[in-house]
């Protein structure tokens, strides 16, 4: 199993934070968010492999950042995880290839269709084991899987995409910000492809669907193929806007003892 951080988005709604470093890469409780997914990552037994997408803008932030960590992330008894950053080329918002297209770049360049794929956006902070979501979704055996949440905001819900499975757990409705939401369940950008079913991105794409949000892929898949959903209990962080942020950064400095803070600050 290889895993995918998405990066390579340009976060305008953080500026001007992100006009000189990426979302990944700001300070949450003291440490770049994407350390935090990055521990979870390396829990995972399957996975042999990271490769972080970004763009051109903010390549040399995440290489740097990857040296810092010696090329390898480090776990338990001894266990490390080699790193690869790929550039994707793109400048803008307007030129970005969007989150399906990355996938498909870093799964051409890393020459992993044949992979089962761990997937995760760069801006996710979470609680729960990914070993645990890994081992879940290898009991179903022929699928994709999407994490889960119970968000307790049903107006937060009309943000993001709600799900709904049957008694086996497999999707049988996803929808994207609904007006009206049926239901508190919504999926976050953390999937697993099955190796199988990443040759189909290249069908979705050649369809002309959108390349953009990673969550409109698995709409489209759950109706050709089995994708199954993990509802996961424990706490989501989602880092969208300024408010999020100094939410998530106060929520992780409690855990680690510092002081809460009124305003965001990178110090």
């Amino acid at each position: 199993m290889k895993a995918i951080i998405l990066a390579a988005g340009y976060a305008t709604r953080l500026r001007p934070l992100t006009l000189t470093q990426a979302k990944p890469l700001l300070p949450v409780g003291g440490r770049p968010m994407i350390d935090y997914i990055c521990d979870k990552i390396v829990e995972v037994p399957e996975v042999d492999a990271v490769y972080i997408v970004t763009n051109h803008k903010f390549a040399e932030n995440f290489q740097q950042w990857a040296a810092q960590q010696g090329q390898q992330l480090s776990g338990a008894e001894g266990r490390s995880v080699p790193i690869e950053v790929f550039d994707d080329g793109t400048l803008s918002n307007e030129d970005r290839l969007g989150a399906i297209g990355d996938i498909r770049f870093t799964v051409e360049r890393a020459g992993i269709a044949d992979n089962d794929l761990l997937i995760i956006a760069g801006d996710n902070l979470f609680d729960f084991s990914l070993a645990e979501y890994v081992a879940f979704w290898r009991g179903k055996g022929d699928g994709s899987c999407i994490a889960l949440y119970q968000c307790p905001d049903m107006e937060l819900v009309k943000e993001y995409s709600i799900v709904e499975l049957d008694e086996n757990d497999r999707v049988t409705s996803f929808i994207e910000k609904p007006q009206n939401p049926t239901t508190n369940t919504v999926g976050i950008a953390t999937y697993i492809y099955h190796r199988t079913h990443v040759p189909l991105i290249e069908q979705y794409l050649g369809e002309g669907n959108s390349p953009d949000q990673p969550g409109k892929y698995i709409a489209w898949l759950h109706k050709h193929v089995p994708v199954y959903g993990y509802r996961f209990t424990g706490e989501w962080l989602d880092i969208g806007n300024h408010q999020q942020l100094l939410f998530a950064d106060n929520q992780m400095r409690a855990r680690r003892g510092l002081p809460q803070r009124e305003e965001y600050s990178v110090d």
